[in-house]
């Protein structure tokens, strides 16, 4: 995934006024689900996640193969 793209999709993801869990695929089949807008940060591609139980992951724009969420039902003003 591109490194704009993989920032771009955290950003929105997070952003979000009434936050929604979404899903993080690695490209080795990993997934791992964002549960609250503070548990994942971003910097220059590449992402730091704290999964439940306080676990960090660690992952990259490269390593990355999608986000799963639903971006499209977000309220007016999104």
């Amino acid at each position: 995934m591109e490194r704009y793209v993989f920032a771009a999709a955290i950003r929105t993801f997070k952003g979000r006024t009434l936050f929604r869990p979404f899903t993080v695929v690695t490209v080795s089949g990993g997934r791992h689900e964002v549960d609250h807008a503070e548990a994942i940060l971003e910097r220059d591609g590449v992402a730091l996640f704290a999964g439940p139980g306080g676990v960090p992951v660690i992952f990259d724009h490269q390593g990355v193969s999608e986000f799963i969420g639903d971006l499209a039902a977000q309220p007016a003003g999104d």
